[in-house]
């Protein structure tokens, strides 16, 4: 099977790439910029150009034809309508990779299915993944593009510790907080109940749609069967760590007011995302895909992370605005306890 990844190289599609080349043996094409060429394995076909650029892409792509063309970087709308231009009659499916933030925040239900309305007034990012899906779906309707749409929930890598509440430079300055014995903020009340997947188990799930008929025309969320609270992730990444957890839970809607001169988008990562629970039925993914299940549980992934970015130094990005942020939110809060 020939297919194309746009993109190829991030955080879910690596993991894509290595299955559909290492297992399933399939004819395997990146188009990208050629950022981070390394992390591709042998025998990967490579198409280097900017996809903005619609008259090159369509140049180098004049002579192909796939059996699936896979979009993991289109965020807007005006951007599946030029993945829509470049396709039509050139690939036997289009998965698109929209986001489980497009569901409803709060569900009304709590169980989250494919049928979960999809509404995140919190959100411009999930607002534009809705959009995208209306048009695609908009022109499988009207003329049989052959749209797949994959919504993901929290997917990782050994790269980056999950978090809920971190800085612009990711969560490693949370992990040097814990590891210095200083509080971490936890949004709410820890509660709430969550589902990180790590890639290489999102990754049987997805290669299961690819070529799959029965996945044209329909959307799929595909995630772990693992669900966690926030609390229960702090502390795992504390065990992790061999260090105490100190938790400050702080309210999703105060932090997202507090964040804002900082230019952090607490509102739409926290109130119109994971701060709210989600458990998610993947039946609808399972009956296509029976393989899919969790095979790195949280409490080996995160150790799995932490031995990979402490040999990476490249990983370890201090985030020093972030650090005194906290320490003053914290503060804050406990001058208002005092109060009482």
């Amino acid at each position: 099977m020939k297919v194309l990844f746009i993109g190829g190289t991030g955080t879910i599609s690596t993991a894509i790439v290595k299955r559909c080349v290492e297992v399933m043996h399939w004819d395997v094409w990146v188009l990208n910029r050629g950022k981070r060429p390394e992390v591709l394995p042998e025998g990967v076909h490579t198409l280097t150009v900017d996809i903005g650029d619609e008259e090159k892409a369509a140049a180098l792509l004049a002579e192909h034809r796939f059996d699936t063309v896979c979009e993991f970087i289109g965020f807007v709308p005006a951007q599946v309508e030029r993945d829509w231009r470049l396709f039509r009659g050139k690939t036997g499916q289009y998965i698109y990779i929209s986001s489980a933030s497009a569901y409803h925040k709060p569900a009304a239900d709590w169980r989250i299915t494919e049928g979960t309305a999809l509404a995140n007034p919190h959100w411009a990012y999930s607002r534009n993944k809705i959009a995208c899906e209306a048009f695609l779906m908009e022109k499988y309707r009207e003329e049989g593009f052959p749209v797949t749409i994959v919504r993901p929930s929290h997917t990782y890598d050994e790269r980056s510790i999950p978090m809920g509440v971190h800085g612009n430079g990711g969560s490693w300055q949370v992990i040097r907080r814990m590891q210095a014995g200083k509080p971490v903020i936890v949004q709410g009340d820890g509660s709430s109940l969550w589902t990180l997947t790590f890639n290489s188990d999102f990754a049987v799930g997805f290669t299961g749609l690819m070529g799959n008929r029965h996945a044209i025309g329909e959307a799929f969320q595909i995630t772990g069967d693992e669900t966690l609270t926030w609390d229960q992730i702090y502390r795992t990444v504390a065990d992790a760590l061999g260090v105490e957890a100190r938790l400050c839970h702080v309210a999703s809607d105060w932090l997202a007011e507090a964040g804002k001169k900082e230019g952090y988008d607490f509102e739409g990562s926290l109130v119109g995302d994971k701060s709210v629970c989600v458990v998610f039925d993947n039946a609808k993914l399972k009956r296509l895909v029976p393989d899919m299940c969790t095979t790195v549980p949280f409490h080996l992934g995160v150790r799995r992370c932490l031995d990979y970015i402490q040999a990476h130094p490249e990983c370890q990005v201090e985030d020093p605005v972030f650090d005194a942020w906290c320490d003053r939110v914290i503060a804050a809060q406990e001058a208002a306890k005092a109060l009482v």
